[in-house]
């Protein structure tokens, strides 16, 4: 087996395979928890200040290890037929995997801003970082196929709770009609934090119709939350169970293969 075929098994091997994360990809999942943390620690800006060499020394290995293992996988992912020469692996390279990987390198090789709004920004995208963990854990891939097997119900779901809050606000921008609820804009904020149970508390009905039309709407957010809720709720049992089928079959079949074995060695 080549480097390069052995660094492919390493950084490719998928994470619910029989043998589990390799070595390499776990050193990488190190990497982005402790990556995480650095970045959610900086925000504290007095320790930031403090130690200010500390943290500029710690992002800049960071970044250099996740480019390296960005290069690494680009380079030994022509192992596979379909991503091998130039194009396969811009193929690869437009993967939503992989573009996470790109975005969560750019920031560390960007100069700091002195523009607050872009500077949160690029920790924003150093946080990204997280988003690699799907590549190393089996139950974001199940529970990814279980959303994804009931996105029709799922998106009906959003439309009718869409359609409620549009119904509900325009309602109480024609029966309040003041200051709070002066356009049907205004009142879809209200319809929002209603219909989601949280009540700020900071726009409130003052006539009668709309206080009923406020009730109406807490209550009929109570079932609009339960139902997408329930989906998943299923979805996700179906999809877990789904596997535990499978890994069971897995198993009997490499049982039977094994005694078959053990049998034909015996004559």
């Amino acid at each position: 087996m080549t480097f390069k075929e052995k660094l492919h098994k390493q950084l490719h091997q998928p994470a619910w395979d029989s043998e589990g994360l390799s070595p390499v990809n776990k050193l990488v999942l190190f990497l982005i928890c402790f990556s995480v943390l650095v970045v959610i620690i900086e925000t504290e800006k007095p320790l930031y200040w403090k130690y200010k060499e500390i943290f500029v020394g710690l992002d800049f290995t960071i970044g250099v290890l996740f480019a390296v293992e960005y290069l690494a996988r680009v380079w030994s992912i022509g192992e596979k037929r379909r991503y091998r020469g130039l194009l396969g692996r811009l193929r690869y390279m437009l993967t939503p995997a992989a573009l996470v990987d790109l975005l969560v390198i750019i920031p560390f090789f960007i100069t700091a801003s002195s523009n607050i709004f872009v500077a949160r920004l690029l920790r924003l995208f150093r946080l990204f970082a997280i988003a690699k963990f799907g590549r190393y854990s089996e139950a974001s891939r199940l529970i990814w196929r279980a959303v994804w097997s009931r996105r029709h119900e799922l998106l009906m779901s959003f439309v009718f709770t869409g359609v409620i809050l549009l119904v509900s606000s325009t309602i109480m921008w024609a029966v309040e009609g003041d200051e709070e609820f002066d356009s049907i804009p205004r009142a879809l904020w209200w319809g929002v934090i209603t219909l989601t149970t949280v009540g700020y508390g900071d726009v409130y009905p003052q006539t009668v119709a709309g206080k009923i039309c406020s009730g109406v709407t807490a209550l009929a957010g109570i079932g609009l939350i339960a139902m997408p809720a329930g989906i998943l709720a299923a979805a996700f049992s179906e999809a877990f169970q789904k596997h535990k089928q499978s890994v069971t079959q897995k198993r009997q079949a490499i049982k039977r293969k094994g005694q078959d074995t053990g049998q034909h060695s015996e004559l």
